[in-house]
C-alpha cells in the first residue's frame, strides 16, 4: 500500500515536471523573443515613418516659402531696375549702390543699380 502511494506520488510529480517542460521549451522561448523583437521593430519602423512624413511635410513648406521668397526678390529687383531707369530717364543719376554681401551676390545676378 505504501509503495503504491509512493509510486503514485512519483508518477504525479513526473507528470507535472513533464507537463512543465513540454509547455515552455527553449524553442518556444526563442519564438516568444522573436515575436517581442518583431513587435518592437514594427513600432520603431512606425515611429520612423511618422518622423519621415513630418520631415517631408516640413521640407515641402520650406520649398514653398523659398519659392515665394524667390518671386518676391525677383519682383523687387524688377522694381529697382524700373526706378533706376525712371531716374536716369529724367536726367538724374540714381544714388550709389550699397555694397552687397557675398551671400546675397550668390543669388542676385545682373543688378544694375
Amino acid at each position: 500500500m505504501i509503495s503504491s502511494v509512493v509510486v503514485s506520488v512519483l508518477t504525479a510529480l513526473c507528470g507535472l515536471w513533464a507537463a512543465r517542460s513540454a509547455r515552455r521549451t527553449p524553442r518556444q522561448e526563442k519564438r516568444d523573443d522573436f515575436t517581442a523583437i518583431t513587435d518592437q521593430q514594427g513600432k520603431a519602423i512606425e515611429r520612423l515613418e511618422h518622423r519621415i512624413q513630418v520631415r517631408e511635410a516640413e521640407a515641402e513648406r520650406q520649398r514653398e516659402r523659398i519659392s515665394e521668397q524667390d518671386e518676391a526678390i525677383g519682383w523687387l529687383l524688377n522694381r529697382v531696375r524700373g526706378l533706376v531707369g525712371y531716374i536716369r530717364g529724367t536726367g538724374l543719376e540714381p544714388p550709389a549702390q550699397d555694397p552687397m554681401s557675398e551671400r546675397a551676390r550668390k543669388y542676385i545676378h545682373h543688378i544694375d543699380g
